[in-house]
């Protein structure tokens, strides 16, 4: 493993969820961390977790921000290791009898357009350096199509696979590596926006916003010619497989 100490990390949506968690894993590893999210307080509450975080405010869906965002970082730092691209919404109304065109465009702009933007900006800088590592948080809804992410985030999530190693095709001979993480259910506050949110008890059995966390410093840690593609992480009481089990008895 790699040290990671003075190394820089950019982290989108990290105002909650396993954007925050990352955020709090890559500077306990002593990376430089840079926090980005709409919601510049919930930024601030979360680089105080990390102790050393520098917030910076920004929509993923705007492409000029993101721009400016990653130059300000290259800028101050020199350099730019770790994109952690976690920006990400789904919206209440979300299957194909309920779904409005406004809302589809929400979810693409941010969980899709947004990674791109950012994987777009710090690309150059990654392959200038001849060193870098992408991590976008994709999901199970990325793998397994399902009734209940709603169409608009299935289509996000498979398109973010396709297109994390789309990166690792073209950019890996220049040292840098993608990985497309996709978690099963993580108890994060976008459960909240789920036509029947989970109960409490139900949330404590999936895996965890620090989980996450703790995976992407592993992979921010491996040796530089070591390229994780695509990693699924998910609760061992996976409540689609227990349905399918129960059905059995």
């Amino acid at each position: 493993m790699r040290e990671l100490r003075g190394k820089v990390a950019w982290v989108t949506g990290a105002g909650s969820g396993i954007g925050e968690s990352a955020a709090v894993a890559l500077a306990a590893a002593g990376m430089h961390v840079v926090l980005s999210g709409r919601s510049a307080d919930k930024l601030e509450a979360a680089a105080d977790r990390t102790g050393s975080g520098e917030v910076l405010p920004l929509d993923v869906a705007d492409k000029l921000a993101v721009q400016h965002a990653v130059d300000s970082i290259v800028d101050r730092y020199g350099r730019l290791d770790v994109l952690v691209s976690s920006a990400g919404i789904n919206v209440p109304k979300r299957n194909w009898h309920e779904v409005s065109a406004e809302d589809w465009d929400r979810v693409i702009r941010i969980d899709l357009d947004g990674a791109f933007y950012c994987a777009r900006a710090v690309l150059p800088h990654m392959i200038n350096q001849r060193d870098g590592l992408i991590v976008n948080v994709s999901s199970w809804a990325g793998r397994h199509v399902s009734v209940l992410t709603g169409p608009a985030y299935t289509a996000a999530k498979h398109a973010m696979i396709a297109m994390n190693e789309s990166i690792n095709m073209e950019a890996g001979i220049h040292g840098v590596r993608a990985c497309a993480l996709c978690p099963g259910e993580v108890a994060t506050p976008i459960l909240d926006s789920r036509p029947h949110p989970p109960s409490a008890e139900e949330r404590a059995r999936m895996v965890q916003p620090d989980d996450c966390g703790e995976v992407i410093r592993f992979l921010a840690a491996l040796p530089a010619h070591v390229c994780i593609n695509e990693l699924t992480i998910s609760p061992t009481w996976n409540r689609g497989y227990a349905r399918d089990a129960l059905a059995l008895r």
